[in-house]
C-alpha cells in the first residue's frame, strides 16, 4: 500500500468541515459494528482515499461503506437505537411515506448539514436528501454462469427503470433515442405500480442467488452505475483495519483487487481539472 498524501498538489478544497462530519459518521458506523460484531468495509472513494491518501481524497465530498447482505441486515436491526442525536438512518422506502424514489441505497444522514440549494426537488423529498450522508452499499451473490449473471443485472436495470417512475422528475436530455424510449416505457409502467411493490421486486432480484455456491459478488443496490463491478467473495468477506485520518476503519482484506475492479489503475491521480467535489450543486454547508 502506498501513501501519496504528500505527493498530491497542496490545495485548499474547502472541505474540512465536510470531511470532519463524514468522519464522525464513519466512526459511528465503526463503533456500532464493533459493538455488535458486524463487519463492514470502506468502499469506493473512501477505500481509495484510505489506500492512496491515508484518509479522505482531498477533493472528495462523500463517503461510502459496503456490507454483505447478512451484515447489512444485522446492522439495520440495531442502527436506529445506536445512532447519536444529529444522525439518521434512511432507507429507500422512507421518502414521502414510501411513495417517492431516489435510489436503492440506504444511508446515514448528518442532519446539521446542507448539500444543495433549496429547490422543488429537495422539497419533494421532504428535505431528507438535502444532507451530507454516508452511502451503505450491499454486496450480494452473483451467479458464476455468465448468462445467469447477465440476467441478474438485466433484472436490476429493468426494476430500476420501473422505480424511476416515482422520481421527482426525469431528465430525458441525457439519454439517446433508444434510452429515451426505454426509460419512458419503463418509468411509465412503474407509475402504475406502488413503489413498495417495486422495492420488493428489487430485493427479490438482489437475494435470489444468495443460497448458491458462487464465489462472485456484486453491488446489488447501486445500479445501474456499479453493475459493471464484480468482485470475488475472497476479496471482500474478510476485513482488515486500515489507517484512516486519525483512526482505523475496516477495509476488505483484498482491497487491491477491489480497487482495481472499480478504478483500474487506482494509484494514478486524476488530472487537476477533475479534482473537484462531485455530489452537490452548491457549496456544502455544515452547521456544527
Amino acid at each position: 500500500m502506498k501513501d501519496k498524501r504528500d505527493s498530491v498538489e497542496e490545495k485548499d478544497y474547502g472541505l474540512e468541515k465536510i470531511h470532519r462530519a463524514s468522519l464522525s459518521i464513519l466512526k459511528e458506523i465503526d463503533r456500532i459494528c464493533r459493538k455488535y460484531g458486524i463487519h463492514y468495509r470502506m468502499d469506493s472513494g473512501t477505500l481509495l482515499g484510505a489506500v492512496r491518501h491515508g484518509g479522505f481524497i482531498p477533493w472528495d465530498d462523500d463517503a461510502d461503506v459496503a456490507f454483505t447482505r447478512d451484515e447489512y441486515e444485522a446492522f439495520a436491526r440495531v442502527v436506529r437505537k445506536e445512532l447519536p442525536k444529529g444522525m439518521r438512518f434512511l432507507e429507500p422506502g422512507e421518502l414521502r411515506g414510501g411513495k417517492a424514489f431516489y435510489d436503492f441505497t440506504p444511508r446515514i444522514l448528518y442532519l446539521n448539514s446542507r448539500t444543495h440549494s433549496d429547490t422543488e426537488e429537495m422539497d419533494f423529498y421532504e428535505g431528507k436528501l438535502n444532507h451530507l450522508w454516508v452511502d451503505l452499499f450491499i454486496l450480494d451473490e452473483l451467479p458464476e454462469n455468465r448468462w445467469s449473471a447477465n440476467w441478474t443485472k438485466i433484472l436490476h436495470v429493468l426494476v430500476y427503470g420501473l422505480a424511476m417512475g416515482h422520481r421527482y422528475r426525469l431528465d430525458f436530455s441525457k439519454y439517446g433515442p433508444a434510452g429515451k424510449i426505454g426509460v419512458g416505457l419503463l418509468s411509465g409502467a412503474g407509475r402504475l405500480l406502488p413503489l413498495k411493490t417495486i422495492l420488493k421486486m428489487q430485493h427479490r432480484a438482489a437475494v435470489k442467488d444468495r443460497k448458491g455456491k458462487s464465489s462472485l459478488m456484486y453491488y446489488s443496490n447501486y445500479q445501474p452505475d456499479f453493475l459493471y463491478v464484480t468482485v470475488r467473495e475472497e476479496w471482500v468477506r474478510a476485513t482488515v483495519d486500515l489507517p484512516f485520518e486519525d483512526t482505523v476503519l475496516m477495509a476488505p482484506a483484498g482491497w487491491d483487487p477491489v480497487l482495481k475492479a472499480v478504478y483500474g489503475d487506482y494509484q494514478t491521480l486524476p488530472p487537476p481539472e477533475k479534482r473537484v467535489p462531485a455530489h452537490s450543486d452548491s457549496e456544502l454547508e455544515v452547521t456544527d
